[in-house]
């Protein structure tokens, strides 16, 4: 490519990334325009590529050039994501229940410091057929009947690409989270996408991978059979579970 953005049609394949790591260009944007629609969105994800734009805009296709990466089995939770995971006891962590509804909360919820949305009404249809599909998946925080937190994202293989999360009471979105790399370590999955950098996830064990090393594990991780469908999940916060172990004990202490 060498840092040349390659400008799409619905039937324009995807560039190929290759091996630079310092060839993508525009704060990681490797194409521009096409529509977002089911297919194409799988299409991208397997080739470490992903959309991200605003309403109105066209769709930008990123690949950064160092990519947020957490390994499941090297999940790590700090004293003070221990504590905020005790705030959330009792709460009842589900998973492909309200597939619909999480994706909208995550669009909608207020986040400090963030205007609008990147979730727009193209990326909520195609993830929701995607949903469908049995591809992308919702993990749901419970209080009772409330829906208090949540996640959703994408597999394939053994690669989770996690999208957007949402929470509107104290350690349930971390909550849903831990629970699923926990879930995903169990099947040995290979690699939790976090796409961009964030001291959350950063807390949480995960590291800047260079493109060139990202794209090779991910190929890897494709390769593995998908079991598209929904998943079952039931995990009570902070009381024994299927995971066989207690949420509150997940991870390592650093």
């Amino acid at each position: 490519m060498a840092g040349r953005i390659v400008w799409l049609h619905d039937d324009t394949p995807f560039p190929d990334l290759g091996a630079d790591d310092n060839d993508a260009a525009l704060d990681g944007v490797v194409a521009v325009g096409g529509s977002v629609c089911a297919e194409r969105v799988l299409e991208a994800y397997r080739r470490g590529i992903f959309p991200w734009y605003n309403e109105g805009e066209p769709v930008l296709w990123h690949s950064p050039t160092w990519r947020m990466v957490l390994e499941p089995r090297r999940l790590r939770l700090d004293r003070g994501m221990r504590r905020t995971l005790k705030r959330a006891a009792g709460l009842v962590i589900r998973a492909d229940t309200a597939f619909d509804r999480v994706i909208r909360l995550c669009a909608s919820v207020p986040r400090p410091g963030q205007r609008g949305t990147w979730i727009t009404s193209d990326i909520i249809e195609a993830f929701s057929r995607l949903h469908e599909l049995g591809y992308a998946h919702s993990i749901e925080a419970w209080d009772d009947s409330e829906l208090v937190g949540g996640l959703y994202g994408l597999c394939l293989g053994k690669a989770f690409f996690g999208e957007s999360m949402f929470h509107t009471r104290t350690g349930a979105s971390l909550a849903a989270l831990v629970t699923l790399v926990r879930w995903l370590a169990a099947r040995k999955f290979l690699l939790f996408d976090c796409q961009t950098c964030s001291a959350h996830t950063a807390r949480l064990g995960a590291e800047e991978w260079p493109r060139r090393r990202f794209l090779s594990r991910l190929a890897s991780a494709v390769q593995a059979e998908t079991e598209p469908g929904s998943w079952r999940l039931e995990v009570i916060v902070g009381q024994n579970s299927t995971l066989g172990t207690s949420l509150d004990s997940l991870g390592t202490s650093k």
